[in-house]
């Protein structure tokens, strides 16, 4: 689970303005924290695609050393929901909000992968939906062939991977096949364009050597002043991530005999959340993904997902060097493939068998979180399904 989680975790990182060091040092730290204090005992913790939007405007707005104070900020208010025993409330938020903001999200993700896939020539990705297509389809003229061809390559081993060995009855074949696809991505893509010598950008020519240790504890520099602005992202960090953590600790109830303690989980993501930063890392939740994975290899225990954390920080003390040849294009074609799983694409094919209730509230979060940002379209559905329900 821990080799599953790596690729992610430096994606997630990398799509949010940052270096890959701090999706790992967030999946190592507060997925340890997570597992280890967690109202789930087999909820599995990181950084999420979910937060990628949020996270990248955040940055460009206010910078990285603001992320991370918003993250404790945030860390903070998740602790007093979970005293407060908000975490029944935060479970009844309506569906259709949280599948509106999700396949919005799921559509801003993939948008934002679009420059590194086909290599465009773009400075700096704009945070606006509007101004991001803008400048797509004013760089589509600069689309770097290898890049694109590394990419290709990325997504379609991602993709037919799991279903080139679902009709072959070889037992030796079978066994090979249980390695992760987003893993042979990463050793495909970066053994062909060292062994080719491609001209594409990799991890190492942008961001330089991934460190092989866990960075010291520092405290961000902190004033009243930053209060006031960064109120309202700590508490859009908060929000998505208590509703994050609680629907995929459900998702773990419904394939376990056990039942989740909500308040519980919201303290432990709020303390998950204040450390992290103090490590280089930025804002984490439970992750569905990671938390399925962890359940089908047999985890009944906290212990699985603090092992989860422990083996990453092996890899980072034994193999960091390696990942600094990885090729972008590949970790934008993961990314891809993670927005269009998100996403509940089904759903808006099946609008026609709900309430014009449901239909108003669903489509106008997803046009929000897409056009204009998700803590309006959150705030705007949740009024919605106010004044539908009064």
């Amino acid at each position: 689970m821990g080799v599953v989680a790596l690729p992610l975790a430096m994606a997630f990182a990398i799509a949010s303005g940052l270096k890959p060091e701090a999706g790992i040092v967030t999946a190592i730290v507060a997925g340890f924290i997570i597992s280890a204090l967690g109202g789930s005992s087999v909820q599995v913790g990181g950084p999420a695609g979910a937060f990628i939007v949020v996270v990248y405007g955040i940055v460009e707005r206010y910078g990285v050393a603001n992320l991370m104070l918003a993250t404790m900020f945030a860390g903070i208010m998740l602790v007093a929901m979970g005293f407060l025993r908000l975490g029944n409330l935060v479970r009844l938020v309506p569906i259709s909000i949280v599948i509106g903001f999700t396949n919005g999200i799921a559509v801003l993700i993939a948008l934002s992968q679009v420059k590194e896939f086909f290599g465009l020539q773009i400075g700096s990705m704009p945070v606006d939906f509007v101004h991001k297509v803008q400048a797509i389809f004013t760089s589509a003229h600069t689309v770097h062939l290898p890049t694109l061809a590394v990419g290709l390559i990325s997504l379609s081993i991602i993709i037919f991977w799991p279903k080139t060995y679902a009709a072959t009855d070889s037992r030796t074949y079978r066994i090979f096949s249980r390695v992760p696809g987003t893993i042979l991505v990463l050793v495909i893509s970066t053994a062909l364009v060292a062994h080719l010598n491609l001209d594409v950008e990799t991890i190492g020519s942008r961001f330089g050597a991934i460190p092989q240790t866990l960075p010291a504890i520092s405290f961000p520099e902190f004033s009243w002043q930053q209060v006031q602005y960064l109120f309202a992202p700590a508490l859009t960090i908060a929000l998505l991530g208590a509703i994050e953590s609680l629907l995929c600790a459900r998702v773990a109830d419904s394939m376990t005999e056990e039942r989740h303690d909500p308040n519980q989980e919201l303290m432990a993501q709020g303390i998950a959340n204040f450390a992290a930063p103090l490590f280089g890392g930025f804002c984490a939740t439970g992750t569905i993904a990671r938390t399925v994975t962890n359940i089908r290899a047999g985890a009944k225990t906290p212990i699985a997902g603090m092992i989860h954390a422990l083996v990453l920080l092996l890899i980072i003390l034994v193999a960091a060097p390696l990942a600094q040849h990885i090729p972008l294009a590949s970790l934008a074609a993961i990314l891809m493939f993670v927005a269009y799983n998100m996403g509940e694409w089904h759903e808006f094919l099946r609008l026609r068998n709900f309430s014009n209730n449901y239909r108003a509230i669903l489509l106008t979060t997803f046009f929000l979180t897409v056009a204009i940002d998700l803590t309006v379209a959150v705030e705007v559905g949740l009024l919605l399904a106010c004044v539908f329900f009064i």
